[in-house]
């Protein structure tokens, strides 16, 4: 890469960083992070980045050490400070982006906190935000005052199952009703690969107070490898009530596709025990999961969407065509 690139990556997404920054034949940056004994924190960089174009890494997810709001504050405050020092260009890259779930008010008086967090990157003096399969494309589109990139995963997925596949009959599922359309680009992009059609099937779902109910399978999956496409797995609970969906509905085979692995609560539990042959994930979250349901899992390495991203941008070329199969 040349000279006037900066990349850099949090301490919690150094390990992601590290292989971002070999895709792009280069190193991490040198920063300095601190936390005080009062939970406050110091974050800057140790090298110049004076009209330099600067990339910072960090995906916002709450894990053991760190809350998901410490870790927005630090990256907030690292992005202010390059702003500081005359960076030409700052971007945010965040793998995972946080609250994106909160995109409209549920009930009077609710909270849109992703929008909330939008206009926090936007007093940082952020120019970009690069992220990947957000909940909600339009809400980030209109949230963000900033310019927003968006990878998707689905040509990674896309490219692995048709590996895992072959010459298998084939059908693409989604969840509930609100995947439908994510699941009809993923057929979609499957059977350019494959060369054949792929139909595809949705399970439907009621969200109540309680918890996700339901679980009638709309479309045929019977004899056929089940691939449900889903973008987060956080409890696990959509996931594998479709599965157990697909299970009873006589599918051969039955895999999830999910971007983000978020795993909290009694995920482990629930995938352990549910009828998924093997769950599918890329590292925009650390996956952490023990046990049988560890066994289940498959890793695709985003980092170098990431990377290709990282060099279409500093070299002002197209994102968007990043996410052609």
């Amino acid at each position: 890469m040349s000279d006037d690139l900066r990349l850099f990556a949090l301490s919690e997404s150094q390990e992601f960083g590290r292989t971002v920054a070999a895709a792009l034949d280069t190193e991490l940056d040198a920063h300095h992070e601190r936390t005080f004994a009062d939970g406050e924190h110091e974050v800057r960089s140790e090298v110049n980045v004076r009209g330099r174009d600067a990339f910072v890494i960090q995906s916002l997810y709450g894990e053991e050490a760190w809350s998901v709001n410490d870790k927005l504050c630090r990256l907030l405050f690292f992005l202010g400070t390059l702003r500081d020092a005359s960076a030409d260009r700052v971007t945010a890259v965040v793998p995972y982006l946080c609250y994106q779930r909160n995109d409209r008010k549920t009930r009077p008086r609710g909270s849109v906190t992703t929008r909330y967090v939008a206009s926090l990157f936007g007093a940082a003096g952020v120019d970009r935000i690069l992220t990947m399969d957000v909940h909600n494309l339009a809400v980030l589109q209109n949230s963000f005052r900033v310019r927003t990139e968006h990878l998707e995963a689905h040509p990674l997925f896309v490219n692995r199952m048709a590996e895992e596949v072959g010459d298998a009959d084939v059908v693409v599922v989604s969840p509930d009703e609100g995947g439908v359309k994510r699941a009809g680009k993923f057929a979609e992009g499957l059977s350019a690969k494959l060369g054949r059609e792929v139909p595809t099937a949705f399970v439907e779902k009621m969200r109540r107070e309680e918890g996700v109910t339901g679980g009638t399978l709309v479309g045929t999956v019977e004899g056929r490898v089940s691939i449900i496409v889903d973008d987060i797995v956080s409890t696990g609970g959509t996931i594998t009530q479709a599965a157990a969906a697909c299970a009873n509905g006589g599918a051969q085979v039955v895999y999830g596709v999910a971007t983000h692995g978020l795993f909290v609560g009694g995920a482990a539990e629930h995938i352990a025990d549910s009828a998924l042959d093997a769950l599918f994930v890329t590292n925009t979250v650390a996956p952490h999961l023990k046990g049988g349901a560890a066994e289940r899992l498959r890793i695709c390495d985003a980092a170098p969407r990431f990377a290709a991203a990282i060099r279409a941008i500093h070299a002002e070329t197209s994102v968007s065509a990043l996410n052609k199969v």
